[in-house]
């Protein structure tokens, strides 16, 4: 019979799959655990309740969370709905303006910032552009492409065959075009032409081989000519896909139609499209060709240009960025979502993304050994945690990376490459969780919780969800003002003390005891299950074993709930502080709590202990030190 002391110092592996159980040989083995459910995973490898959430508002509908950051001191929340942007300052709702994106189309909606100006793209609609004019003053306006002497510097492309022709009527006013082959559609109407370089607006649709024009510029003669092209954005042919700002250029990538092309405007003119003849600062395009798809997801603008599409990942050159230097190079073949635009994410210097699978995220990394970008799998050992990404965001406060789920609940990765940390958990909420966005220091998610929407804001101080805080100068035991939670079971902290669960009605509660501070909001279970012992390494198996003895290590904690073989048990805080007092809140202690446990295990596939609790209030656990016997 062999008696061993194993310590766990470091959860940094985060929640790892049970296909690990027969890998004791690996790190993550040692660093992982089993569950870590509604846990945050500190970098220095400590584990903690996670945050709960404070409720915001209420929501028009199903939607996406994007951030607008004016400056450091302003930043902006936008909630996208059906038809709709409502713009939050400091959880404050400062205004609401029109769009024309459905609820069912905002899942394709690509954006990108500069200064007060949020551009934004979808394959089916218009482009448009978002202003701040002041706090409470916002316009969302098409885009302007510059125009000068009748032109307009918009991309333009040869949708039809190259021995298409077009045959004018006049060269300038009112004419008529004719095509060699059907090419027009309804939806060409106001949309401009290109004929021998100069420029046509279509005013009528005659049928798919005549169109009338109103000329911009006059025309050189009234020859057929196979030297035409319409612009590339148009109600006929599509919309850009997605957009980024790169080396003072605006990008676009990919339209519905053009799936694998990218245009960049001119240096320092964010809407002039104009090629001219290949200047430096003039305007860049072409395809990308090879032998997969390669429909633009996104462009990002990283260390380079970098472009994700549905095959494959690639970097575009040039420094600087000219059209005589540009140069395109492919990368790594794994392919992005197509489902919807899920941002890419920078996270200290590498590119995060959702692989087109939606069961990795993968690292997006530049090595200047191999001059080149490698696409690391970040969830290989918890894949089993990844399942259809919805949408996320990295909080740099908390270096959290932040991961919706299409099954309701979000997942975090701990992540601190310097550290080689990379640490998975899981969480669940009474909902289900749609967008994720980090605004500033603050993380907000929409979520639907009975059919309703809402917005919330993670919040340090709570230990619920969809929480609300209040105060009363005179103790009281009505507590109102909370109709987001009518019909549910609520928890309550009143002056720090844990009452049963009260059902809420008309948006409110009465306390069996007045308080005059509360805290009121809906439950959640944090999870703590740690690997199996690693008995191989240690003793070489064994066929039962007993958990003789547990040390335990926490820190700034309020309440702990523990099963070490004899069922789930609150533990009694008191023996590594001062006597409890009764009627009192628990105190916040931190030090060592010594748990002796009684009986074998033969199923050495399970753990020897669990941590399981869902009183809202602080845990944190720093180490584990277990004295364990094995019978061999």
């Amino acid at each position: 019979m062999s008696r061993i002391r194993q310590i766990k110092t470091t959860f940094t592996a985060g929640e790892v799959s049970r296909d690990l159980l027969g890998r004791g040989d690996l790190n993550a083995y040692e660093n992982g655990a089993l569950a870590l459910r509604n846990i945050f995973i500190h970098p220095t490898g400590g584990i903690s309740r996670r945050s709960g959430t404070y409720y915001v508002d209420a929501a028009e509908g199903a939607g996406r969370l994007i951030p607008f950051e004016f400056n450091t001191q302003q930043t902006y929340l936008l909630v996208v709905t059906d038809l709709k942007i409502s713009i939050y300052l400091e959880d404050t709702l400062v205004t609401s303006v029109a769009s024309p994106w459905p609820e069912a189309d905002i899942k394709q909606l690509a954006w990108t910032q500069s200064a007060d100006t949020l551009l934004l793209a979808h394959p089916d609609y218009p482009p448009k552009q978002l202003l701040r004019l002041s706090d409470a003053s916002w316009a969302l306006q098409d885009w302007s492409f510059f125009e000068d002497g009748g032109r307009n510097y918009q991309p333009y492309y040869k949708f039809a065959g190259a021995q298409v022709t077009l045959t004018p009527s006049g060269t300038s006013g009112t004419i008529t075009l004719t095509a060699s082959a059907p090419v027009f559609t309804l939806l060409h109407e106001n949309t401009r032409l290109r004929v021998g370089g100069k420029e046509v607006l279509v005013t009528d649709y005659d049928s798919a081989t005549v169109v009338t024009v109103e000329t911009q510029e006059n025309l050189i003669d009234t020859a057929a000519t196979i030297d035409w092209q319409e612009q590339a954005f148009s109600p006929a042919r599509g919309y850009p896909v997605t957009l980024a700002f790169h080396q003072d250029r605006l990008v676009i990538g990919g339209s519905r139609d053009l799936p694998n092309r990218i245009w960049f405007s001119k240096s320092g003119d964010l809407f002039n499209f104009d090629l001219g003849e290949g200047l430096d600062d003039e305007a860049i395009e072409f395809a990308i060709l090879s032998d997969q798809v390669n429909a633009i997801r996104a462009v990002f603008s990283g260390r380079h240009l970098q472009v994700f599409t549905s095959g494959a990942e690639w970097m575009v050159t040039g420094s600087p960025l000219t059209p005589s230097t540009v140069e395109l190079l492919r990368q790594t073949r794994i392919g992005s979502a197509i489902e919807r635009y899920i941002p890419p994410i920078d996270v200290d210097g590498a590119t995060l993304f959702v692989a087109r699978n939606l069961q990795e995220i993968r690292e997006f990394l530049y090595t200047d050994v191999e001059q080149a970008y490698s696409s690391t799998d970040l969830a290989l050992l918890s894949r089993h945690i990844i399942k259809d990404p919805l949408d996320q965001d990295y909080d740099k406060k908390r270096r959290l990376l932040f991961i919706a789920r299409g099954d309701g609940k979000f997942a975090t990765l701990t992540v601190y490459r310097a550290e080689q940390v990379a640490a998975w958990t899981v969480h669940d909420t009474l909902g289900n969780v749609k967008s994720i966005s980090v605004v500033g220091d603050d993380v907000y998610m929409l979520v639907e919780r009975g059919g309703d929407y809402l917005i919330e804001r993670f919040d340090d101080e709570s230990f619920m969800d969809s929480s609300l805080a209040g105060e009363s100068e005179a103790p009281a035991t009505v507590w109102s003002g909370l109709d987001h939670l009518d019909g549910q079971y609520v928890d309550i902290l009143a002056d720090d003390i844990r009452l049963d669960t009260i059902l809420v009605a008309s948006g409110s509660i009465t306390l069996p005891v007045a308080a005059t501070n509360v805290q009121i909001g809906l439950s959640f279970t944090h999870i703590v299950e740690p690997l199996p012992p690693n008995l191989i390494s240690e003793s070489g198996g064994g066929r039962a074993i007993r958990l003789v003895e547990a040390l335990f290590r926490i820190e700034e904690t309020q309440a702990m709930r523990i099963d070490i073989g004899r069922g789930l048990q609150d533990v009694p805080l008191k023996q590594i502080g001062e006597d409890l007092i009764l009627d009192a809140p628990p105190p916040v202690m931190s030090g060592d709590i010594r748990l002796r446990s009684l009986g074998w295990a033969r199923d050495l596939t399970k753990p020897l202990w669990r941590i399981e609790q869902s009183d809202p209030r602080p845990f944190k656990l720093l180490s584990v030190t277990s004295e364990i016997k094995v019978n061999d």
